[in-house]
């Protein structure tokens, strides 16, 4: 297979990244990493309003650019390059999507519009206490009500939970167990009895939060009962975005480490010169660029309805988190002790990519989790 970019998404990449470099260099990441939102409100506007880019994938009857999967994981590589400091992968990614996949066509026309216009910030509550990604181990409770549902539980690692205006929540009906009673609601985030809380997380790029929900008033986003397969698509979805957005962190870290190492002398030679970095580098492109085809073919597969997208996502997750650690590791060994300086930048890269490793899930739940949709392919066949 050969894939390429057409001339439109690399003139697309092009300007993103040209607006991002511009807008989101190092100095201005440190700032953003310091406040308690983690975005420049300027900045989000002329994200949304000027580059379209909360809309890219939304469709247009509800008020999208509707564009395909593959200008979005452009987009989230080019944010993941540049560590934007955004709620956009909670809003756009995750939340937008999971309304997409799971709401009802006047929830759609709700929601959608103003998440696309950037006049709301959304996020998905999925993960609780243990910070597993699995199913089974949602343990938050829906209890109908006389008008709505009445929320009861703890969700953690919230991306941009403190912040959002509208959260979408992750529950299951009384009595239920596994995918089984799973729904997805809607709930405000002034709605009474919930409590948010910030974590203090490795990665101060990222905004992560606690929120509990105690007989908080909730709105049923689609069918009661039926959110298994719409929350499998939305998370299958977040997972090959993450991975785009870590082949752009990862390439970011080994161009500085190749640019470090041209510049370093050490023995009255440059560094780059000595066969061990030689070797670090090979390494470094070799699993970059595999990640990369990873990550390109899963969000290309979700554009083209291939069945094989859940064990693709898995894959392009598990390739990336691993490529993109390793990287970082590299990167810090060849620039040596200034390597491990708060001066030097690239333990701002290192952080992410510790924090996107397991966000979603590890590189071992996801290889784990790809075999068993293989395994019941072939079963089925």
């Amino acid at each position: 297979m050969k894939f390429s970019f057409t001339d439109e998404q690399q003139e697309f990449r092009l300007m993103l990244r040209r607006f991002l470099e511009d807008k989101s260099p190092t100095i201005e990441v440190r700032r953003l990493m310091e406040t308690d939102s983690g975005c420049d409100p300027k900045v989000w506007r002329q994200l949304s309003l000027e580059l379209g880019l909360t809309a890219i994938h939304i469709p247009e009857v509800y008020g999208g650019q509707g564009f395909g999967i593959s200008e979005l994981a452009i987009a989230v590589e080019e944010m993941g390059r540049a560590l934007l400091c955004a709620p956009y992968f909670a809003s756009t990614v995750m939340a937008a999507t999971a309304i997409l996949k799971a709401g009802t066509e006047e929830q759609k026309r709700a929601f959608l519009p103003k998440i696309a216009a950037g006049e709301v910030i959304a996020t998905l509550a999925f993960a609780e206490e243990q910070g597993d990604w699995a199913v089974d181990c949602i343990a938050a409770m829906a209890t109908p009500s006389s008008n709505a549902f009445q929320l009861t539980g703890t969700k953690s690692f919230v991306l941009d939970g403190c912040t959002a205006d509208l959260i979408v929540v992750v529950a299951r009906k009384p009595g239920s167990s596994g995918e089984d009673g799973l729904c997805l609601f809607t709930v405000a985030s002034d709605a009474a009895g919930l409590k948010k809380t910030a974590l203090k997380a490795v990665d101060d790029t990222r905004k992560l939060a606690r929120l509990e929900f105690e007989n908080v008033e909730a709105t049923l986003l689609g069918e009661a009962g039926g959110a298994a397969v719409a929350l499998q698509e939305t998370l299958d979805l977040s997972a090959i975005c993450l991975a785009n957005e870590m082949v752009g962190g990862a390439e970011r870290l080994r161009e500085s480490s190749v640019e470090y190492a041209n510049l370093r002398v050490q023995f009255g030679r440059s560094i780059s010169s000595f066969q061990t970095l030689k070797h670090k580098a090979a390494d470094m492109l070799l699993d970059v660029e595999l990640a990369k085809s990873a990550a390109y073919y899963a969000a290309a597969a979700v554009d083209d309805g291939d069945d094989d997208v859940s064990a693709l996502a898995s894959l392009a997750k598990a390739s990336a988190a691993d490529a993109y650690m390793q990287t970082a590791v590299h990167t810090i060994q060849i620039h040596g002790g200034i390597g491990f300086t708060w001066d030097n930048d690239t333990h701002l890269w290192f952080k992410r990519a510790k924090s996107s490793e397991v966000f979603l899930g590890t590189p071992a739940f996801h290889r784990e989790r790809m075999m068993q949709n293989w395994q019941e392919k072939e079963a089925a066949q």
